[in-house]
């Protein structure tokens, strides 16, 4: 079985940085096939896309994250980041890492970011 397990939210003041990492495990087909993708959900709100990167590493992000968020990925480590930076409150949320590949795709549990003074 697919598992993806988040880390990194928490806290921050408006204009600071987060690292979020997203950890596979459990695919018999590797982790490189994968197009991983960082989504969040506010209260309130759909879950949206904040960035994806496919095998390739080709990216996507949406507005919102432009210029301020940077996704990546290792895959000897088996695992995907995203770099945020200039956070602003707007970008509270919890944030869920989702994985894409021949068919299947995978979610983790999600973490919270909170931005806030």
């Amino acid at each position: 079985q697919v598992q993806l397990v988040e880390s990194g939210g928490g806290w921050v003041q408006p204009g600071g940085s987060l690292r979020l990492s997203c950890a596979v495990s459990g695919s018999s087909l590797g982790f490189s096939i994968y197009t991983m993708g960082w989504y969040r959900q506010a209260p309130g709100k759909q879950r949206e896309l904040v960035a994806a990167i496919t095998s390739r590493r080709n990216t996507n992000y949406a507005d919102s994250g432009k210029g301020r968020f940077t996704i990546s990925r290792d895959n000897v480590k088996n695992t995907v980041y995203l770099q945020m930076n200039s956070l602003k409150p707007e970008d509270t949320a919890v944030y869920y890492c989702k994985a894409d590949g021949l068919g299947q795709s995978y979610w983790g549990q999600g973490t919270q970011v909170t931005v806030s003074s």
